[in-house]
């Protein structure tokens, strides 16, 4: 058994085809939603890579010595690349650099140890600043044989086209409800709560499953009631700020936000079900206060600025948006 989920397991098969048939390109490129599995995909096809006795399945063979050196996380012919701890080294920096595209380069460019091939995974792809992606370029523009270079990313778009042009695309993709529902109880959730997650995910069912785990769909249903607090004016838009500020959850309940006023939306227009929350129904003052939602969350990691002020702004423009929509329905 490979452990894997009926998408990840596809996506794993089209990989070991391709290599069977020689097609399997010299850089790969795992894209898809966050908790897909992309990595662990991955990681199962960079040490069937490097198996240089694989078994009649086409699988890797777990006994060899490079089976046991990469489980060991040893082996010298694997290279993995990832966040750096910044100068300081009390955490890790938020982009990938170019001196490590310049030694991954270099690395490329020795004699495979164990003399089968060369593999490195670079994660997330999308870390990499422009220095870095132009030096992986010169990388990319010189394959070699044996040499395989796996980019994991959540989000391809931010790469480069020129790598993404040399890249051969593994894409993961949520799976139909049927498959997703049969998934999510098999990993143990209960039934009552399956359909819920997984709207609330919109189809992810590794997302849903991880926020059945986490309490998220909970955290979710807290959003929903804070915003109908402060739509009712029963919540201060300073205070709720403050607390949605307050722990580590902050970006998880800026997406619940965004995603429910879509839902509420998308309900206003006859083309969604009951969301709970009520949507203004100036649709150019909500997509643009939804699209400042996901702003003040894509800039929760710069601390330079003041979140709290930022924040508090756009929950103030929820409920004038609310209760201008409640004041233009009591008058119809």
């Amino acid at each position: 058994m490979s452990g894997f989920a009926p998408w990840q397991q596809r996506v794993f098969d089209g990989a070991l085809a391709s290599l069977a048939e020689g097609r399997l390109g010299h850089a790969l490129l795992f894209s898809g939603a966050a908790k897909m599995g992309k990595q662990a995909v991955a990681n199962r096809l960079a040490q069937r890579l490097l198996c240089p006795t694989p078994g009649a399945d086409g699988l890797a063979c777990g006994r060899c010595r490079g089976c046991q050196l990469f489980a060991a996380g040893t082996h010298p012919d694997f290279k993995f690349t990832s966040y750096l701890p910044n100068d300081k080294g009390d955490k890790l920096r938020s982009e990938l650099i170019v001196d490590q595209m310049r030694e991954l380069g270099h690395w490329f460019s020795m004699t495979p140890q164990m003399g089968a091939a060369q593999v490195a995974m670079i994660t997330p792809a999308h870390a990499m600043n422009i220095n870095a992606s132009n030096a992986l370029l010169k990388t990319l523009e010189e394959p070699s044989r044996d040499r395989y270079l796996l980019l994991v990313t959540d989000r391809p778009g931010r790469l480069p086209a020129t790598i993404r042009s040399r890249c051969q695309r593994l894409e993961f993709r949520p799976p139909g409800k049927a498959e997703a529902m049969d998934w999510l109880r098999a990993q143990g959730h209960g039934e009552a709560s399956l359909a819920p997650a997984l709207h609330a995910a919109r189809g992810h069912p590794g997302l849903a499953s991880d926020w059945l785990e986490t309490g998220g769909l909970e955290l979710r249903r807290q959003v929903l009631a804070d915003l109908n607090a402060l739509s009712q004016s029963r919540q201060s838009p300073v205070e709720l700020a403050q607390r949605w500020l307050g722990d580590e959850h902050t970006a998880l309940r800026l997406r619940f936000a965004a995603e429910l006023a879509l839902d509420a939306a998308a309900e206003r227009l006859g083309a969604g079900d009951a969301s709970g929350l009520t949507a203004a129904g100036d649709f150019t003052a909500l997509c643009a206060w939804f699209d400042g939602i996901n702003r003040a969350r894509d800039q929760l990691s710069v601390p330079a600025l003041r979140h709290d002020l930022a924040l508090a702004g756009l929950l103030l423009e929820w409920r004038s948006m609310s209760k201008a929509t409640a004041i233009q329905g009591a008058r119809r």
